[in-house]
């Protein structure tokens, strides 16, 4: 058995995978803090509280023959400790938007910035965050000894060891993704050195073990910790993308369109990620939009619904009275490049109901995801298909409007829901020569393909323009 273990922003997941990989899983809720606007937040504790709870809710007896643990998370969070290793303050989130300034204040104090990282400088990334708290929270800054990604702090907590992989890694504009270690240029362009970082692993590589008491704790064995891999990049092995060309999209709390690739392709100047990927060898390409489930989450509150009942009822709206909605309700990555984006309702009438609010913000995320394809084909990169994983994929009515809007088949694979938590139980298996990357990270057996539909395809071709041109009319009044 092998369990892996996802630091994600709404829960913490686990997954105990089998070799005949069967699984079961547990989960246990994370909340944010918004204390002002653009921030977002998380008590660096309640993840570690948050993974015990959701490793002490899988059978007993199932944990008793986890023989290595993986780790996932979400990406770019700057915890930031002190020389105790406790959280000098609450942790800055990717999702957060408060470093705009310093994004251009980095790239500044380091001209090859792009060049090194192969990413424009972003709010979320991590490398920003710091130069805000170096001006805004001087007397944090001062005490800080070192500088942990989120699944990083959970991994601290497990076993001791201050590590990372170079997935993660890569988002936080302090990593030669090329080169595949620390730069030594963009550390110094944030008043730090590679002393504040974790040692880098590749994420099936192991970086220590459970210590005595955690172990007793979870009832388990003092077993190997692989370094494991960002959110995304582990979502990948678990959905068996680790070849040239493969891809998929993730619909969590954001979307992401993923593509494996041979070696580091990038587009910088268009908001395009270019990272490692988990695995040796290899990066991958990522186009991000910051509200896609969140974006259902926050209209079924609205709407006084569930997600399933947003869904269900969007599939009655009549198209005529479907407003166009931009889902930038925490801002935006590719293209945009745009913290301050807002989200909004265009062109609603007395017709509009319910059901055509609900339509329109399916409609909204789907278009932002071809948005971000669009960077990803504009690069050169070649996708015939996408896996869909995360907590969306529950969703086939919404599927069909994303093979629509993407002109792209989706293919839907067991356990898909479950995503990085998955692949970094394979890493786990792989980093401790119980498995191969070919054998124990193929793609999961495939439940359902939804081709593009002829009709939805041509009614997103056409709206499609109209999406774009409503950010852009409304560009400067979000600034304002």
């Amino acid at each position: 058995m092998f369990l892996g273990i996802d630091i994600g922003t709404s829960a913490v997941k686990a997954v105990i995978m089998g070799e005949d990989g069967g699984i079961v899983e547990a989960s246990a809720p994370l909340t944010v803090q918004r204390p002002e606007p653009l921030w977002s937040e998380q008590d660096p504790d309640a993840w570690w509280s948050a993974a015990n709870k959701a490793v002490l809710a899988l059978p007993t007896e199932t944990r008793k023959k986890v023989h290595a643990i993986g780790l996932a998370g979400q990406m770019h969070g700057a915890t930031l400790l002190d020389a105790s290793d406790r959280p000098l303050r609450p942790a800055i989130l990717w999702n957060d938007g408060r470093s705009e300034a310093e994004c251009t204040e980095l790239e500044a104090a380091e001209p090859r910035s792009r060049e090194i990282t192969a990413n424009m400088a972003f709010a979320g990334f991590t490398a920003p965050k710091l130069l805000w708290v170096a001006k805004h929270e001087p007397e944090v800054f001062a005490k800080i000894a070192s500088v942990l990604l989120p699944k990083d702090y959970v991994r601290l907590q497990m076993t001791g060891d201050k590590a990372t992989d170079v997935s993660d890694a890569s988002g936080t504009l302090w990593l030669d993704v090329a080169k595949r270690r620390w730069s030594s240029e963009m550390l110094a362009a944030t008043g730090l050195d590679e002393g504040h970082m974790p040692r880098l692993y590749e994420g099936v590589e192991v970086t220590g073990v459970l210590r005595a008491d955690v172990a007793r704790s979870w009832g388990m064995h003092q077993v190997p910790v692989a370094a494991g891999g960002g959110d995304n990049a582990a979502a990948a092995v678990g959905a068996g993308v680790i070849a040239n060309g493969d891809a998929f999209i993730s619909l969590g709390t954001s979307g992401v369109s993923f593509v494996a690739t041979d070696r580091l392709r990038s587009d910088a100047d268009r908001g395009l990620h270019a990272f490692c990927h988990s695995i040796p060898g290899r990066w991958h390409q990522m186009a991000v939009m910051l509200s896609a489930a969140a974006s259902l989450d926050w209209a079924a509150n609205l709407l006084c619904m569930d997600v399933v009942e947003l869904c269900e009822s969007a599939r009655m709206a009549d198209a005529r009275a479907t407003p166009i909605f931009l889902p930038y309700l925490s801002g935006e990555r590719t293209p945009h490049a745009d913290p301050h984006a807002k989200g909004v309702f265009f062109g609603m009438t007395a017709d509009t109901g319910p059901e055509e609010l609900a339509r329109s913000v399916l409609d909204g995320v789907a278009m932002g995801l071809r948005d971000g394809f669009d960077v990803i084909r504009a690069s050169g990169s070649s996708v015939e298909s996408f896996t869909v994983v995360g907590g969306g994929s529950r969703s086939p009515y919404w599927g069909r409007l994303i093979a629509a809007a993407l002109d792209r088949p989706l293919v839907y694979r067991e356990a898909g829901a479950v995503g990085p938590a998955l692949g970094a139980a394979r890493l786990a298996q792989v980093a401790i020569g119980a498995g191969t990357l070919q054998g124990s990270c193929a793609p999961p057996p495939a439940t359902d393909t939804v081709e593009p539909e002829r009709d939805l395809t041509a009614y997103y071709a056409e709206l499609q323009p109209r999406f774009r041109a409503l950010y852009t009319a409304l560009q400067r009044s979000f600034r304002d």
